[in-house]
């Protein structure tokens, strides 16, 4: 298999094959720039990621049908007062204005007509603020909202002359499209310049340092514009999605240009010209590089069989990244170092005949350490991974987003007035659909009488009758897993709830909470499913490139081990440093995908190596030669990949930093301890009777 792509890597070593491979980047970028918009002209910030067949979603279908004026995007406007209390007057002038001024309101409160008497069922008990709800017609996105939103801010405080904040679904698309757009700008910014920085210390080379970002830069340009067809085409792609892709895309092309740089290095030793010494590079790294980028490539397909739409949509992004990766792997980076030649590495020039690594350097230190003493080296890192994983044990997952913005977001300041201020149950009340017969009056009497239900009030009925409207709030905050819990026992004991009520039908669950419910229970399918097919297609494909059953076995043990090390000790961190102590449903997931899909990329770089100097040597030796060989270049991809991924802590979103901190944990314990010192010392032990 290794000789099947002699033919290409062959050719893009030499002069015309170089000039060819380059010229055809940079023409492809053009035409793409000319003919494609940007994928980020389509990304956004108000991504439905429930499926159309949840629960909710089929509820909230009802709600539109049942009981269409209903319909609409929510808001609540509040305001606020810190010393003493507000004042209804200024709230009517502020609420009368933008009803002039704002167009695109389809509900809103007549508080200044109301009585006193009414007007105080808005405002909280000390008399210090008050919660207005309103709605905004359907159709509205992001984009719709912001303006209106600005607006109508600036109108409420001159009027009221109180602090204002929008919050509610409206509040909160405005507030994340705006943190999304800054931090697109820090995210490239810091990505570039973290990669630049380690590449400069690592390998004290400016050419070094600039050519895998080059290469990054072309192979972003022709991406960006291949998901831009795809967004004209009508896929949706969120902001979240777009960024960890950027860093994907960064993090793996300077991976790979750093494997490709090493051998051609070492290469360079041996042959005085530098296109016959990429062509014997590229003809032992072409074969792993993208087999590596082949793996990363299916493990992203497989989120097509998730449920949850963020899952899915990562797919064609994170997929059509890596298959162009996977072509400039062993086109545009080989072209690259050839056409510097040993420039690359000015001021340190390999020469001919040169001397090789040092034979008392790090890496070979720990090589033999490795193979001295394979029980204890591979036995303590087993033990402390082992340890470290009993920990995802005691994951705690948060339902609330709103507490991963930060703490000035108004949307938020604004959410956390009415869940001090307000009964706790109000924040964001379940709406439920009663279709069929039975008086609604007993049925929002049996549904107050629930254990865990606050209140239940009967909004209205339609005109045959046969369908009622009803909102429930719970005890508890509605994002809470225990308000979560009331609501699937309520789903689950729907025919009691009926039959108490005596009548016959279905009740169907809208809102946030049931929204929530609905995610929380897709993402343990989720999390369950594409765990199983990763691991069974990531064993298939190891099965391919080892031609053995045993082997890929004990890697797949050691990745997966890695991954719930990595997620035990991140959960730790996060809460010891950072005072996490619970994380996004989505972070397991993503964390799963991503170190698994990067991790088995240092795997198959050491294992190739052992297998090519299994061919000229005995198991031990051959080991010890692939460990010192592979060592360096492994730990400053890894240290690159892991500050890389650690970029996204500075993103104002918490799910982001956490995951980029797990990941770049877990990307170290890979990096150093697993490929370093556990997987050499299962080699030694599973293969020593070849």
């Amino acid at each position: 298999m290794k000789k099947t792509f002699w033919p290409l890597t062959d050719w893009v070593a030499t002069k015309k094959g170089t000039w060819i491979v380059l010229a055809f980047w940079l023409i492809a970028i053009v035409l793409l720039s000319i003919l494609a918009p940007s994928a980020n002209d389509y990304k956004s910030n108000s991504f439905d990621s429930l499926p159309k067949d949840a629960a909710s979603i089929e509820a909230a279908k009802k709600v539109e049908e049942y009981f269409p004026d209903d319909g609409g995007v929510p808001a609540i406007i509040v305001f606020n007062s810190e010393e003493g209390k507000v004042e209804a007057e200024g709230i009517s002038k502020a609420l009368t204005a933008i009803e002039k001024e704002i167009d695109g309101l389809t509900s809103t409160v007549p508080f200044a007509q109301l009585p006193p008497t009414t007007q105080a069922e808005f405002l909280s008990e000390d008399g210090s603020a008050a919660a207005i709800p309103f709605v905004f017609q359907e159709g509205f996105d992001s984009s719709d909202f912001e303006p209106r939103i600005d607006t109508m801010t600036s109108i409420a405080i001159q009027e009221s002359g109180q602090e204002v904040y929008i919050t509610g679904p409206a509040g909160i698309a405005t507030d994340t499209t705006a943190l999304f757009s800054r931090a697109d700008v820090v995210l490239i910014l810091s990505t570039v310049g973290l990669i630049l920085i380690l590449l400069i210390i690592i390998y004290r080379s400016p050419l070094l340092a600039v050519i895998p970002l080059l290469a990054s830069g072309f192979v972003y340009a022709v991406t960006d514009r291949i998901l831009g067809l795809y967004g004209a085409a009508g896929l949706e792609m969120s902001s979240q999605s777009l960024s960890i892709m950027t860093i994907l895309l960064f993090a793996a092309v300077t991976d790979y240009s750093l494997f490709v740089l090493a051998r051609f290095r070492e290469e360079l030793k041996h042959h005085e010209s530098k296109y016959d010494a990429m062509k014997y590079a590229m003809r032992e790294t072409g074969e792993p590089v993208f087999f590596s980028g082949g793996t990363v490539l299916a493990a992203m397909l497989m989120l097509f069989f998730a449920a949850i739409r963020d899952y899915q949509s990562f797919a064609p992004l994170f997929a059509t990244a890596m298959g162009v990766i996977m072509i400039a792997s062993i086109t545009l980076v080989p072209a690259l170092f050839t056409l510097f030649g040993r420039r690359s590495f000015w001021p340190k020039v390999p020469k001919v005949g040169g001397e090789t690594e040092k034979e008392n350097g790090l890496w070979h230190r720990i090589a033999r350490f490795v193979t001295n003493k394979p029980a204890l080296s591979g036995g303590i890192v087993l033990l402390f991974l082992m340890i470290s994983s009993l920990n995802v044990f005691n994951v705690k997952y948060e339902f609330d987003t709103l507490k991963s913005f930060p703490d000035d977001m108004p949307s938020l300041i604004g959410y956390n007035i009415i869940d001090e201020k307000f009964s706790v149950g109000d924040l964001s009340p379940t709406t439920v659909i009663v279709e069929g017969t039975g008086n609604a009056d007993v049925v929002t009497d049996v549904l107050t009488q629930q254990d865990g239900v606050q209140s239940a009030k009967l909004v209205a009925s339609n005109g045959a009758g046969d369908a009622h409207e009803i909102t429930i709030a719970f005890e508890t905050n509605p994002y809470d897993a225990a308000s979560l819990d009331t609501l699937a026992d309520l789903r689950a004991n729907e025919a009691e709830i009926l039959e108490v009520a005596g009548g016959e039908g279905d009740l169907y669950f809208a809102g946030e909470t049931a929204e929530k419910l609905d995610d929380r229970e897709l993402n343990n399918r989720d999390l369950l499913v594409i765990v199983s097919i990763e691991i069974v297609l990531l064993f298939v494909m190891l099965i391919v490139l080892t031609r053995s059953w045993k082997m890929p076995l004990y890697m797949v043990g050691t990745i997966v081990l890695s991954f719930l090390s990595a997620l035990g000790l991140g959960l730790f961190l996060v809460d010891l440093l950072f005072d996490i102590g619970a994380i996004s449903t989505r972070v397991p997931l993503y964390s799963f995908v991503f170190l698994v899909a990067l991790g088995v990329d240092y795997n198959i770089i050491l294992v190739s190596r052992y297998m090519e100097e299994g061919e000229k040597h005995p198991l031990k030796k051959a080991v010890e030669i692939a460990v010192a060989k592979t060592g360096g270049v492994i730990s400053s991809a890894g240290i690159i990949l892991a500050a890389t991924f650690a970029v996204l802590m500075t993103q104002p979103i918490e799910i982001l930093f956490v995951f980029g901190f797990i990941v770049a944990v877990g990307i170290l314990l890979d990096t150093f301890f697993v490929r370093g010192l556990l997987l050499p010392a299962f080699i030694l032990f599973f293969e020593r009777k070849k």
